[in-house]
């Protein structure tokens, strides 16, 4: 008879799933901490948790796919793929939006799905002061840390995002030089400073209700900031990085996409917008010797079925660059 043990509200299996209690956990350096688990599904490979953030002050969801042969009690650890949601999305949109959860179980590869609400994958500004939300380090160091130390995540990692969540994708790796081998951005704004990009991310980011200046601060007068999170400014630090980068360019209607959509569409007009942020960070990038694949594709709007094509290309190149084997 297998023995259960309660995590939050769910019942798990010692041995196989969790430690007997929450308290039991591995602790970030932080003191960001593991409060409930959740599986999804009765086969036991897809799983959510909460983390009490210190970074957040607030509880957030990540979600988890699990490889093949992953156990609990085991020494072996595996390759990962962190995987960001777009603006106004969250956790779970990899899962719905894709067909990541089959993709990922034909390769001995874990993918850990954090939340990333509309926080622009960033420590906030907050006129200079700092303070939370503190996004980044959420990410890369509360939710890294808890996957590792106790889900067996392991050291060779790739990251990859849609929208903002590819902005995000294509900044940490210069943020924290060496800790993802691959990267792959789709349809992500990739240089901050290029002609009404500025104006862009501020009008969008008022748009989540809060002041869009407590980001990054004011794209003027606090330009260093801007330049520290800006993905083509950060290229020299990201020559360990192997890239894939992905966007239409002309604001028209793609295969994915109903003939007739009008010009004045959100996800016609985003591209449009994007497209050529996405070109320039290919070019210097290919400048500066970086590693990089770029698919420029035209025609296409701003949305999953694109983005699902690209992760599907990418994600052959993304196995071999972090040592995860077809299974």
């Amino acid at each position: 008879m297998a023995v259960s043990a309660v995590v939050g509200a769910t019942v798990l299996p010692l041995g196989v799933a969790a430690p007997a209690h929450a308290a039991a956990f591995k602790k970030a350096d932080n003191g960001a901490r593991i409060a409930a688990v959740k599986w999804l599904n009765k086969g036991k490979t897809a799983f959510d948790f909460t983390v009490q953030s210190p970074s957040l002050g607030k509880k957030q969801n990540v979600r988890v796919l699990l490889p093949k042969g992953w156990k609990y009690k085991s020494r072996q650890s595996w390759p990962v793929v962190y995987a960001y949601h777009g603006g106004r999305d969250n956790w779970k949109s990899w899962t719905r939006s894709t067909d990541i959860q089959t993709l990922s179980r034909k390769w001995g590869v874990m993918v850990v799905m954090p939340e990333g609400a509309n926080g622009s994958y960033t420590n906030w500004y907050n006129k200079g002061k700092g303070g939370r939300p503190k996004w980044e380090d959420f990410h890369l160091r509360e939710v890294r840390q808890l996957v590792e130390r106790n889900y067996h995540a392991g050291g060779s990692r790739a990251v990859m995002g849609i929208s903002s969540g590819a902005q995000g994708a294509c900044t940490y790796p210069g943020r924290a030089p060496g800790m993802f081998r691959y990267a792959a951005c789709f349809s992500g704004v990739l240089s901050m400073s290029s002609p009404g990009i500025p104006a862009l991310l501020m009008y969008t980011n008022s748009g989540n209700g809060v002041d869009p200046t407590l980001i990054w601060g004011d794209p003027v007068f606090d330009r260093a900031n801007w330049d520290a999170h800006d993905p083509i400014k950060l290229l020299p630090r990201m020559r360990s990085t192997r890239f894939y980068v992905s966007a239409g360019t002309t604001g028209k209607p793609g295969p994915f996409d109903k003939p007739d959509m009008p010009p004045w569409d959100i996800g016609l007009m985003s591209e449009r917008a994007i497209g050529p942020t996405v070109k320039d960070f290919a070019a210097r990038a290919k400048q500066l010797r970086v590693p990089i694949t770029a698919h420029i594709y035209g025609n296409g709007r701003h949305s999953w079925p694109y983005w699902k094509r690209e992760m599907h290309t990418a994600w052959p190149q993304m196995m071999k660059t972090i040592g995860a084997k077809r299974r």
